[in-house]
């Protein structure tokens, strides 16, 4: 059993880090106040190779495996969530569906644009009454004379709205059977498609830095042709995009728990108090101790998950269980960094007061806690 990584993926890892040190950190704090998305950052993403990793050569991509494109996600997030957030919602859910159900006509005109950071896509899924509950969705698409006319709305879509976000994949109730259940379908919407409207949410706790956005759509029109998959297999293609999702927000806890418990340790050993660092009293070593255990486990967890799909064997219980462990060690060790700064914690000064802040999505976004425990254990025989 070998739990090195190759002299490929070390070199990845140690990349992106010294991108996410040198572009991103200086200014991380004040595009979270302003609640800024940086297209600048987006594209030089782009130009690192970050978009479409695990794709191939031919539609773009870096045709690397699928540890090596969460090591990157993972290090953005020891920086910053929202970038992190960025890089994991284009890659797991934007580009996802099209290169694992797009026609190869469609993986040719999307995909390549996707790979380069001048262009993002979103995941058209949540609504706001079908959250947990996808199938509550009640957007519809009806098929008319060769066209789909969609109407419904969306919510809390990632990379939605900035002008660099070319499109959706959107999920929509395309019938209803005579016992109530329904039929849904996947359909691709470009922006700029008339009866199609994005609007950009303000106000949020978490990720203030990313694009989160609703979604309208009123008569919206799009040709027959934009379907993606079959008619009927919506749900299915939502499904399981959200089961490579989960691998990416288990990296996005991994690298925020990494980042708060880097900061926690350091602070510990300045902060001096009756004469010596705080880091030398019992009871602050022992929380940074549990600390490093912890995301020694959720790493090694998310890592197997990563391995088991790139040697295409089953995932999606590792997949789980990797989003709801990475994710509430990154709760669990962002709440104990803020006790080691203590007052200085809760002041935007310091950059863990932001990830406390950005760690509170990871147990909701994709996927609940609450869900995952569900997947997990109908996985296990309950």
């Amino acid at each position: 059993m070998n739990f090195d990584l190759t002299e490929e993926q070390e070199l990845i890892r140690q990349t992106v880090r010294d991108f996410a040190e040198r572009e991103i950190k200086p200014i991380a704090q004040k595009l979270d106040e302003e609640e800024t998305f940086s297209t600048d950052i987006t594209k030089k993403m782009g130009e690192l190779g970050l978009f479409g990793m695990y794709l191939p050569e031919k539609y773009g991509g870096q045709g690397l495996d699928n540890l090596s494109y969460i090591l990157a996600v993972e290090e953005l997030a020891r920086v910053d969530g929202s970038q992190a957030a960025t890089l994991a919602a284009h890659n797991s859910l934007g580009i996802g569906p099209l290169y694992y159900y797009g026609t190869e006509e469609q993986k040719l005109k999307y995909l390549p644009m996707l790979c380069t950071g001048e262009a993002l896509w979103a995941f058209g899924l949540t609504e706001p009454e079908a959250g947990s509950d996808s199938r509550g969705s009640k957007t519809t698409a009806k098929l008319e004379d060769g066209q789909w006319r969609i109407n419904g709305s969306k919510i809390f879509i990632t990379n939605g709205s900035e002008e660099i976000s070319m499109g959706a994949t959107v999920q929509a109730v395309t019938r209803v059977n005579e016992d109530g259940s329904k039929e849904f379908t996947t359909i691709i919407v470009e922006k700029g498609t008339p009866g199609f409207k994005r609007v950009q949410m303000h106000g949020k706790l978490m990720w203030r830095a990313s694009d989160t956005s609703e979604l309208y759509f009123d008569d919206c029109q799009v040709p027959e042709e934009k379907l993606l998959g079959k008619v009927g297999q919506g749900s299915k293609i939502m499904l399981s995009t959200l089961d490579n999702g989960r691998l990416s927000i288990g990296a996005m806890g991994l690298g925020l728990a990494q980042g708060a418990f880097e900061m926690a340790l350091q602070y510990a050993n300045e902060r001096k108090q009756f004469g010596k660092p705080i880091s030398k009293f019992q009871i602050n070593a022992f929380k940074l101790a549990d600390m490093a255990m912890q995301i020694e486990l959720a790493r090694n967890l998310l890592y197997k998950a990563c391995w088991l799909k790139d040697n295409g064997r089953p995932f999606a219980k590792e997949a789980a269980m990797s989003k709801l462990y990475c994710s509430e060690v990154a709760k669990s060790v962002a709440d104990e960094a803020v006790q080691i700064h203590g007052g200085y914690g809760l002041m935007k000064d310091y950059p863990i007061e932001r990830f406390y802040r950005d760690q509170r999505l990871l147990q909701i976004g994709e996927g609940t806690s609450e869900i995952q425990r569900l997947v997990i254990s109908r996985y296990i025989g309950c």
